[in-house]
Order: C-alpha cells, then sequence, then structure tokens
C-alpha cells in the first residue's frame, strides 16, 4: 500500500491522506470524514477506517479539514469539495473508479458527509452516516455554525447507509437519524438504517482494532454495521 498526504490549501490547515492499493484495475474510493467535535481527527474514524476499507477493496482517502483554532463548519465544507474534485481529477493515477466513489462520515464529519452528499454537485455516489450529527443543537460545544441537514435532502442524494445506537445520548435517533431518515423516505432516496440497541456515540468500527485507540470501546454487536455496510455496498455499486 502506498500512503501519501497531498495539502488542501495553501496554508497546509487541510490535507487529504491517501492510502492506495496497488491494483491491475480501477477500484471502488472511499472518502472519509472523521468526528471529533472539531477537535484534533479521531484515529478511530480516520486512519483506522481507511485501512479498514482498504482490506476490502476499496481506494480510501482520509480528510483533515479546519480544526481546533482553524474550525470552520464552511470551511471544511469546501475542504470535502476540494477532496472529491482532486481524486476525480487524479483517478486514473489512484486507481479509481469515480462511479463506485463515495463518502463515509462519522458524528460532526457525518453531518459534513451528510452536507456534501446532499450538495447539488456532489461526485459522491453512496454516503455511509454512522452517529451523525444532523441538527445544529451541538453548535455551542463544537464552536462552530453549521446547519440542519435535513432540508437538503433530495431526489439526487444518493444512496444513503446510516447507523447508530439507540443509547445514544449524544445525537438522539429523534432527533438526529429519524428525522434524516424520514426525509430520505419522503424523497425517494434508496437507504437503509440499523440502529443498535448496545453500543453508544463515537464508537468508530466498534472492534479491537478501533477500541485499543478509542478507550476500548468494543461492542461486538455495534460493530456489525461494517459487514452490513460492506453487504449493502454490494447492492448498489
Amino acid at each position: 500500500m502506498k500512503i501519501e498526504t497531498v495539502a488542501l490549501d495553501d496554508q497546509k490547515i487541510s490535507s487529504l491522506d491517501i492510502y492506495q492499493s496497488n491494483t491491475d484495475q480501477k477500484l471502488p474510493g472511499l472518502v472519509i470524514i472523521a468526528g471529533g467535535s472539531y477537535n484534533p481527527i479521531r484515529e478511530r474514524d480516520s486512519e483506522r477506517v481507511a485501512i479498514t476499507f482498504a482490506t476490502q477493496a476499496f481506494q480510501t482517502f482520509a480528510v483533515k479539514y479546519p480544526v481546533a483554532e482553524n474550525r470552520s463548519y464552511e470551511g471544511a465544507k469546501q475542504v470535502i469539495s476540494d477532496a472529491f474534485k482532486y481524486i476525480v481529477a487524479n483517478a486514473d493515477e489512484l486507481q479509481v473508479d469515480v462511479n463506485k466513489l463515495g463518502i463515509i462520515g462519522f458524528s460532526a464529519g457525518g453531518q459534513l458527509a451528510a452536507a456534501y452528499a446532499d450538495s447539488d454537485d456532489t461526485l459522491a455516489k453512496f454516503a455511509i452516516l454512522g452517529y451523525p450529527v444532523i441538527k445544529p443543537t451541538l453548535d455551542e460545544q463544537m464552536g462552530v455554525t453549521t446547519e440542519d441537514i435535513v432540508p437538503l435532502v433530495s431526489s439526487t442524494t444518493p444512496p444513503t447507509f446510516i447507523f447508530g445506537a439507540i443509547q445514544d445520548e449524544l445525537t438522539p435517533f429523534t432527533e438526529h437519524i429519524l428525522p434524516y431518515t424520514q426525509a430520505l423516505a419522503d424523497n425517494h432516496v434508496p437507504f437503509e438504517l440499523h440502529e443498535f440497541a448496545t453500543g453508544n456515540h463515537g464508537m468508530g468500527i466498534g472492534n479491537k482494532y478501533t477500541g485499543i485507540v478509542n478507550g476500548d470501546r468494543i461492542d461486538d454487536h455495534f460493530s456489525k454495521w461494517l459487514g452490513l455496510s460492506l453487504d449493502w455496498l454490494k447492492q448498489i455499486i
């Protein structure tokens, strides 16, 4: 595997980590947007997700968007758009099938991923959202000004896979995932939802691989979202 980082702005505040598998054919691509409340990017949601999906024959890309003193919701959205444009422009070199290029986001990164997937000029062909922030209920806590993603859903939103935990008190199901899936249904967007009885917010994959950098947060039942998402992807790409 070839791993490299490219800057996405002149100040090198934002960047794209590329985990490129050597292959004799173009592979599906996955752009990863980590959570972490606009503090340092979480390894559990970025590098470890990238490597996990790389083992499933995906070319993977982890976006490092503006956080900490540079935090900006609008700035992060622009960085994600720039990341997709870079990947598409260099698809041959990166050995990516742009018709099978999607996005995955966790928590605050899930809000950004959903916003990008819902945009008029999105290049994402599918979206995976893990315990996503959907409403701007955490803005004060995160120190940013975001938006309600629900009204952004349209008939052009790509197929979406969503997972979370019913015990999640940070982004409760009824406040975040439920209204978003209702909007997907209202706009006839194909989607699959898994709201697990176990687990909680910020679980990452939920297995030992992410648990060892995530306070030993491991839940075998919750971690089934990974296999379920891979099965779902086989149906749509």
